[in-house]
């Protein structure tokens, strides 16, 4: 299955990608079917189970489910309007979505949290309902978040079996794994970033290509500036302070005075990386890389990249975008991109592999040598868990993007030092995350149980 550059770095709301972004997706996604419908709703109904329950209203799932049945879409969604919509069925018990009659719907009562078992097809799972003026079941739909933006229906996710697996690939490079990807490289004498572009040409013009690519940098760049440049305390009860301003502006005071000792440099990583996650702990505009949790390990690479290394042009941007796309496309294809799937080593493993490929990629770095630094950087996430502490896509997420970029540059350096051979494929790392996160306990993914969510205090 091709997975487009535009799949991998997505445009979309904070904090979570998978439980704020995916939820909305999907209310907007059921407006279209009761549009098609020959049934006049009367109201709606939504119900969240698994990890969707258990930290949805730390990831502000339950605002993003009832904006997304009052229309909004990530792509262009707009917080005064948010807000505005909010506060309206607060007081009206209603929802207004363009094309449809007012829909009856009670936060208190319509909005359900179940937290038993899980439904079959992943852990981030939604049912929504159509009702009748008595309340009868009209129209019903289950939903899966599968991370990184992504939904599917019921319908869907049981159509991706094998067979629909092994289909012909409408792509003149259609690798599947990082083994096929280097054959295909070897092979054609293209880069994997030249690979990726004749791929995404498949589906648009090389204007279109360029300007979403450009867009995808100018909005991670635009994250980046805000959180560099704004202060005070996060929402959701925790008091986390923002940080990334004052770290940034003592930084650059000591910024060439060649008294700073070396190691200072990953301060300036880490700044980049949690002024990204900082705005997306807010609510912000952040850009999937791959995933909202970890959206801050892609653009702080870059950013350092840009800044520090002399060599370094934007020119050079979309082949670390594409490069860093082919990779986290594996990754989704073979394993996951989802926490409450696979743990944090899903979320942030999977970005510091693809920024870790994408630096080698801008560096100069053969196949082989893009192939090792995606595999240093996700074989030293193995394991690691996703439990955010009050369900807060804070801490330890804000400053575990910081670590995540670091690993990044430094999976690029040390693959760049040497030919390319290693002894661990990428393919291997892969499908060793896939089992970590099959054998992980539910407790340790994205569900708040466990880990650091219950060994601090929660306010």
């Amino acid at each position: 299955m091709f997975l487009s550059v535009f799949d991998m770095f997505k445009i979309g709301v904070g904090p979570s990608s998978s439980h704020t972004m995916g939820p909305m997706v999907a209310g907007a996604r059921f407006l279209d079917r009761l549009r098609a419908s020959p049934f006049a709703a009367h109201g709606v109904r939504v119900r969240l189970h698994g990890s969707l329950a258990f930290t949805g209203k730390g990831h502000a799932t339950d605002r993003a489910s009832i904006l997304g049945l009052a229309g909004f879409t990530p792509e262009d969604y707009d917080r005064d309007a948010a807000d505005t919509a909010l506060a309206a069925n607060a007081r009206d018990k209603r929802l207004c979505p363009p094309g449809l009659s007012p829909l009856a719907f009670d936060p208190d009562s319509d909005l359900i949290f179940d937290y038993g078992p899980p439904l079959p097809g992943h852990a981030n799972g939604m049912v929504i309902s159509a009702l009748d003026a008595q309340g009868d079941v009209l129209l019903q739909e289950v939903y899966y978040s599968i991370g990184g933006g992504f939904v599917r229906s019921q319908a869907e996710l049981d159509a991706v079996d094998d067979a629909a697996r092994d289909a012909p690939s409408p792509v003149p490079f259609p690798f599947r794994t990082a083994e096929e990807m280097l054959a295909m490289a070897h092979g054609s004498g293209l880069s994997i970033a030249q690979m990726k572009r004749r791929n995404e040409l498949r589906f648009r013009d090389v204007a279109a290509l360029d300007t979403g690519l450009a867009k995808i940098w100018a909005a991670m760049r635009d994250c980046m500036d805000r959180g560099l440049t704004t202060d005070g305390e996060l929402p959701g009860g925790l008091r986390v302070k923002r940080r990334a301003k004052a770290i940034h502006e003592s930084l650059r005071v000591d910024w060439g005075r060649n008294l700073a000792p070396p190691h200072q440099i990953n301060d300036w990583i880490s700044a980049y990386a949690m002024a990204v996650n900082e705005e997306n702990a807010a609510g912000g505009q952040v850009v999937t890389a791959p995933t909202n949790g970890a959206a801050g390990v892609v653009p702080a690479v870059i950013r350092y990249w840009l800044d520090h290394v002399p060599s370094a042009s934007s020119a050079k941007i979309p082949d670390f975008l594409l490069t860093a796309a082919a990779v986290g496309g594996l990754i989704k294809t073979n394993a996951s991109i989802s926490g409450a799937e696979c743990g944090c080593q899903a979320e942030v493993g999977s970005a510091a592999a693809m920024a870790a490929a994408g630096m080698a990629a801008v560096l100069g770095g053969t196949p082989e040598q893009i192939e090792n630094a995606a595999e240093i950087a996700l074989e030293h996430h193995l394991g690691m868990t996703c439990d955010p502490v009050k369900g807060l896509v804070q801490v330890p997420c804000i400053e575990r993007n910081g670590l995540g970029a670091i690993k990044a540059i430094s999976a690029a350096s040390l693959a760049l030092r040497g030919d390319g051979t290693h002894f661990v494929p990428l393919d291997a790392a892969i499908e060793t995350m896939r089992q970590t996160g099959r054998d992980m306990h539910e407790h340790y993914k994205e569900t708040s149980l466990g880990g650091l969510a219950v060994n601090v205090p929660n306010c």
